[in-house]
């Protein structure tokens, strides 16, 4: 009795060769990028203590 291959068997083969093994583990440090949000501006004087309070309505 002679078993025929089946396109089937085929798509089969191949997904096991693809999905056999695990992905190459990432770094953190290849992962992860750390840098300020946004410069500071010291010049103009754009620092405002009292931002939360004109912000959220107080005054």
């Amino acid at each position: 009795m002679k078993h025929e291959r089946t396109p089937a068997d085929v798509a089969q083969r191949q997904r096991s060769l693809r999905f056999s093994k695990l992905p190459e583990p990432i770094r953190l440090k290849d992962a992860v990028e750390e840098r300020p949000a946004v410069a500071h501006d010291s010049v103009s004087g754009a620092y405002n203590p009292d931002w939360w309070l004109i912000r959220m309505g107080g005054l």
